[in-house]
């Protein structure tokens, strides 16, 4: 049986190996040489962008938790990156042009992936896996779009996320406007001193560059800003519009003074469990060391723990807490995949191993199986719980990180360095529980 995989990136080539190992024939469309996006310029697979490096190497870190686990489902991209290391302290880091040529090789090796040049312009109907990236082109995107309909974002302005054990609830409190509903919403409070300080801060903080290809082009009818104004560019139009914006006091009541607070910013769950907090308002397209140094100045957020900075680029992503199940499948679908920041991961590690699970679960599929769930204590798990978590209302891409872990039983408190040790055991005796029985 044939399989197409579209996009010889990260996914695609982890996708593509997944499915050649289990004996599927494996057509591999990829549109460079013919092709090139905004952001590419060399004609190997697995071209990385932005960066060298796949971040920290040690196990008790989020990411090299799941390399670990990757490595145990035979990864393709850590082989070739094992190989092409260079030195970098604690972090995996590669030569990028041997990196590429290494993940070309391996991948040509298998006799059974055939390598399609040229752009794909139609949307499959089975037996794929869309690997296409954050830089898709416009004519597969349109077809992308057609199908999942408003779910397909091609210009990412989230805001910070934060854990909520690392918030000071000492500071914040748990209330929503005027009391109504439950109370889902952490408030910081400001008196009017603390938000002048805070509002100094923002509006002469330093910005991101703008590359090209992030930049909107309103002629590509693509563009998605509205709404998602940087909360710096709200700030500069005058000290009140913050505070008559996302900062603003009304029904909340500060108990620590029994008054209004002269500001507030709110923080709304991020995932089910309430393990992580967005910046409710604060999309933002600030240096990420300004945004820890500007936003850790709110009240109760001084040693908030970031797990995800703020940004604003072009990141073509879909909705997929709506439209993808915990296997990368789109819903109603026979057996169509995702896999790679399409989906909403964040990284390259994350966006490799989404591949991994998205092609280990057609081959499942294709062979009669049922595709593995991996457990919520793995940190492939805990992201495919993630993008697939329809409790979600506006969903913002995420990397690996310790925070979308399930939390330690009560009563036990480790030091972090400790704490992050036994999540990594616990992940990788479940990981092999799961593999091996």
């Amino acid at each position: 049986m044939t399989v197409k995989v579209i996009g010889a990136g990260l996914a695609g080539c982890e996708a593509a190996v997944q499915l050649a190992k289990r004996g599927f024939d494996v057509e591999l469309y990829e549109m460079k040489p013919q092709k090139y996006s905004p952001a590419h310029k060399y004609q190997g697979f697995a071209e990385l962008v932005c960066s060298n490096s796949l971040k920290a190497a040690r196990v008790d870190s989020a990411c090299g938790l799941l390399k670990e686990e990757m490595r145990r489902l035979g990864s393709v991209i850590l082989e070739a990156a094992e190989k092409t290391a260079v030195p970098a302290g604690g972090a995996l880091a590669v030569n990028r042009t041997e990196f590429s040529d290494e993940v070309t090789r391996l991948v040509r090796a298998y006799p059974n992936i055939t390598v399609i040049e040229g752009e794909v312009t139609e949307f499959p109907t089975e037996n794929a896996v869309i690997c296409t990236g954050p830089l898709t082109s416009d004519a597969l995107a349109a077809k992308i779009q057609q199908v999942c309909g408003k779910g397909l974002s091609f210009f990412d302005a989230a805001a910070p996320i934060v854990t909520a054990e690392s918030i000071d609830f000492s500071k914040a409190f748990f209330q929503t406007r005027y009391d109504k509903g439950d109370a889902d919403y952490i408030n910081c409070p400001m008196n009017k001193e603390e938000y002048e300080a805070f509002y100094e801060a923002l509006v002469a903080a330093e910005s991101a560059p703008l590359k090209d290809f992030d930049r909107p082009e309103e002629s590509s009818g693509l563009t998605v800003y509205e709404g998602c104004m940087p909360v710096e560019v709200l700030a500069k139009r005058g000290i009140e519009s913050v505070r008559y914006g996302c900062m603003k006091p009304v029904g909340l009541t500060d108990p620590r003074t029994g008054r209004r607070p002269w500001a507030a910013v709110q923080l709304r769950k991020e995932n089910k469990e309430g393990t992580l907090y967005n910046l409710v308002g604060f999309q933002t397209n600030l240096k990420f060391g300004e945004q820890k140094r500007v936003f850790s100045m709110i009240p109760g957020l001084e040693n908030a723990e970031f797990v995800r900075y703020g940004v604003m680029h072009r990141n073509t992503f879909i909705d997929s807490p709506r439209l993808l199940d915990r296997h990368f499948m789109l819903k109603g679908s026979k057996n169509v995949f995702f896999g790679g920041q399409i989906t909403g991961v964040e990284g390259y590690v994350e966006s490799a191993a989404s591949g991994i699970v998205a092609g280990r679960a057609l081959a499942d599929i294709l062979e009669g199986k049922t595709p593995t769930v991996f457990p919520v204590t793995t940190m492939l798990g805990a992201l495919s719980a993630y993008i697939s978590d329809e409790s979600v209302t506006d969903f913002q891409p995420m990397g690996s990180n310790m925070g979308i872990l399930p939390r330690l039983p009560e009563g036990i408190k480790l030091k972090k360095h400790e704490k992050y040790a036994v999540y990594a055991e616990r992940a990788l005796a479940d990981l092999d529980k799961t593999l091996n029985g």
